[in-house]
């Protein structure tokens, strides 16, 4: 089994900054992707931004700009650096990651339990 631990949720003003941090543990013999997805009360879960294990990240428009993500592969940990908070960045974030458990090629994905972002004053 695979476990992803997140941390550094919280609340914070408009204009803020949080840092997210995500690891990952368990039967890993390779992780592809590592992301971020995002859910507000009474909408879908949505992308945020992620990045594969060479450093190609992807973030969407409505972040880009003021979120950054970053891989350590040795450490097996995904970070979203979040700057210039919005009250409508305020979601659950729940961390993602494409692993193949055992090295036969087969990908499952994996979440963590997600964290509470707030913008608010």
């Amino acid at each position: 089994q695979v476990q992803l631990v997140e941390s550094g949720g919280g609340l914070v003003p408009p204009g803020g900054s949080l840092r997210l941090s995500c690891a990952a543990s368990g039967s890993i013999f390779r992780i592809y992707s590592m992301g971020w997805y995002r859910q507000a009360p009474g909408k879908q879960r949505e992308l945020v931004a992620d990045i594969n294990s060479g450093g190609t990240a992807t973030v969407v428009d409505s972040v880009k700009g003021r979120f950054t993500i970053s891989r350590d592969n040795a450490k097996n940990t995904v970070y979203l650096q979040m700057n210039s908070l919005k009250p409508e960045d305020t979601a659950v974030y729940y961390c993602n990651a494409i692993v193949d458990p055992s090295g036969r090629g087969y990908r499952y994905a994996y979440w963590g339990q997600g964290t509470q972002v707030t913008v608010s004053s």
